[in-house]
């Protein structure tokens, strides 16, 4: 008698599991259905037959892609507490070892693009320590997973045909597209639709090597931040001494230096604000009421490449600290 729970919760299990194999095989025949249906739509784009082939034999879904999209943060760090861990005294000293390593690049590309090679060093740090952390995650499965799954589907099947361009113009081949599990490649964390927006082949050898390529990379960062309207001739910003603030704070609004002045704004060390004719944005990270930061176009055009105020902060940041030398 004592043994029949046991006996019927086995044969439950059982049940279950018989139940869930068809389950199991309509969502892979699904999965291979969405793949045939991206295969056409891919043909009619142009892409190669080979390309094609490829793609339908390789391809996998990965379960963890969709783990990794669906999982939310436990907390949120405030601003502080994310630059001490992305802004560190190793990463710094870092950047600096590599600006000199790759001065000579960094200020051909800086010349012809018009940006500061300070920042984009500065963005290669942050995004991928410099080459280091690019993601072992093949793009063409993990795109194929996330469009699949359906959360934002039309976005993940446009960047999913993007990286299939990118593979039938030969600038990489599918095994080696490599990237995070969302999809962003090479050491530059260029989305698909970036790549072929923005990615250069500074070394002039046929493709566009963002994964390798260390002039690739370079050249790739500064035309992107140059073709959503960045100048040399400004920073990004400057922290901001706001205890006597005058007025509601309001994130969109655009004034000059003198005007923010007038608001009671003052540099972080407490003194008066240059008096120079330069539009500026205020932001106060986690409602903090001490400082905040003015920010200016290239900010902007920071927050463009990653809408984070956390990021574009932490390139800044990063930047203000590689010397020139």
């Amino acid at each position: 008698m004592n043994n029949h729970p046991a006996k019927f919760q086995s044969l439950l299990f059982i049940l279950f599991f018989l139940l869930a194999i068809p389950n199991l095989a309509y969502s892979k025949n699904n999965f291979s259905i969405f793949l045939d249906e991206i295969a056409s739509e891919a043909s009619s784009l142009g892409i190669s037959k080979k390309v094609i082939n490829d793609f339908k034999k390789s391809t996998v879904f990965i379960p963890k892609v969709i783990k990794y999209d669906k999982s939310q943060p436990e907390f949120k760090l405030t601003l502080d507490e994310y630059l001490k861990r992305v802004v560190t005294p190793l990463k710094i000293k870092n950047a600096n070892k590599k600006y000199k390593e790759n001065k000579e690049i960094l200020i051909k590309v800086g010349n012809f693009y018009g940006v500061q090679p300070r920042f984009i060093v500065a963005l290669w740090g942050i995004e991928t320590d410099f080459g280091r952390l690019t993601g072992g995650f093949p793009v063409i499965s993990s795109l194929s997973t996330l469009a699949f799954e359906g959360r934002r589907h039309d976005y993940f099947k446009k960047e999913l045909l993007n990286a299939l361009k990118i593979i039938d113009k030969g600038h990489i081949s599918l095994k080696k597209m490599t990237g995070s599990w969302a999809g962003a490649m090479g050491q530059c964390q260029f989305m698909p639709s970036s790549f072929l927006n923005y990615a250069s082949d500074w070394d002039k050898n046929g493709s566009k090597d963002i994964w390798n390529s260390k002039g690739d990379v370079f050249a790739s960062a500064a035309n992107y931040l140059k073709k959503v309207g960045w100048s040399n001739k400004r920073t990004w910003g400057q922290k901001v001494n706001i205890a006597n603030f005058k007025i509601k704070h309001n994130k969109n609004k655009v004034l000059y230096l003198d005007d923010w002045s007038n608001l009671g704004v003052l540099k972080n060390n407490k003194n008066k604000l240059p008096s120079i004719k330069l539009k500026a944005r205020l932001i106060i990270p986690d409602n903090y009421g001490q400082y905040g930061y003015l920010v200016y176009n290239n900010f902007e055009s920071l927050l463009n490449w990653n809408r984070s105020n956390y990021f574009a902060i932490a390139v800044g940041k990063l930047s203000d600290n590689i010397k020139n030398n």
